[in-house]
């Protein structure tokens, strides 16, 4: 096998970021067969090179990928000192794998997230040179004014900075609410509540539908899959990354049964097909209307509609 750079290689075998390797480095926390390492470009041999990091050996491992489709009511990291519930919980138990959540979604967020020991890959997505999609459903409290939906198309003012242009389409105002389906290319903490809250608006309900072209079709809150070969070599490429799928993790998918980590009763639609994976304008728009979660007693149970469907009028 070819030498690689060592902050690669402790990327790629899911220690951290390549950021943070760099930083593991330069920091004398690094040993390559028992001598400390602080130069950035040393190269080792993944097969013969004994690696440790603080005294704990680096093996490379199978990568493996997972599709979770979080429930509000969990936080997105690995471990939570507050003893919260976190998306870790629902990570199948046959995956032994030191998987991470890619990015974070917050708390009553729910929707797509990413989970993986490839720190290359999770690294590259997270860039903001590489402009990786992600669309989300957005309820709004009262009407959304059309001057505003371009303010936000445009980008707004938030914490000093001016956002990136996003995608902006009304999918309908229901008379008190307005649902919006919004896709940025950026990743700022709360990003989605601060540029309406910019505006005088309030977020009352956020969910993800798409992460990197990536949609939660066919799995319920709570579920998790696999990604198949082909959706893993899709997202190297997207990330600008070699198509290498060698140490992937092949094992047989089994959807892990739904678990709600919340109490809160069921989650309000938006749990199949997204209306819009992207949507370059409002006339490309699907008209399909997303069910709400399936299960004994759903249609009736409050907050459990459906999202709404995409109006051609949409301003």
């Amino acid at each position: 096998m070819l030498p690689v750079r060592l902050q690669r290689f402790l990327s790629q075998s899911g220690v951290c970021a390549r950021r943070k390797a760099e930083w593991l480095i330069t920091a004398g926390k690094v040993t390559v067969n028992n001598r400390v390492v602080t130069e950035l470009g040393t190269k080792v041999d993944p097969e013969r090179d004994h690696v440790m990091v603080e005294g704990k050996r680096v093996s490379r491992e199978k990568h493996v990928y997972l599709l979770l489709n979080k429930p509000k009511g969990c936080v997105t990291t690995v471990s939570d000192p507050e003893g919260r519930a976190t998306v870790m919980e629902l990570v199948p138990k046959d995956v032994h794998a030191k998987v991470a959540p890619v990015g974070r979604l917050d708390f009553y967020t729910e929707g797509v997230l990413l989970l993986t020991n490839d720190g290359e890959l999770a690294d590259a997505l997270l860039s903001p040179r590489k402009h990786v999609e992600k669309t989300y459903h957005v309820k709004i409290r009262g009407e959304v004014r059309r001057e505003d939906l371009e303010k936000l198309r445009a980008g707004v003012r938030v914490e000093g900075r001016k956002t990136k242009p996003a995608q902006v389409d009304r999918l309908q105002f229901t008379g008190k609410h307005t649902w919006l389906v919004i896709t940025i290319t950026e990743g700022r903490t709360r990003q989605i509540h601060k540029m309406a809250e910019a505006l005088g608006y309030q977020v009352i309900k956020l969910a993800r539908v798409s992460f990197a072209g990536l949609t939660y079709y066919g799995l319920r809150i709570g579920q998790c899959r696999r990604l198949t070969p082909t959706e893993v070599l899709e997202l190297r490429r997207g990330a600008g990354l070699e198509g290498e799928l060698e140490r992937v993790d092949r094992t047989p998918d089994a959807v892990r049964k739904p678990r709600h980590v919340s109490r809160e009763g069921p989650s309000e639609g938006l749990t199949e097909r997204s209306p819009r994976n992207r949507i370059p304008g409002k006339d490309s728009a699907p008209r399909k209307r997303v069910p709400a979660p399936a299960g004994r007693g759903a249609r009736n149970a409050p907050g459990t509609r459906s999202a709404p469907r995409i109006r051609r009028n949409d301003p």
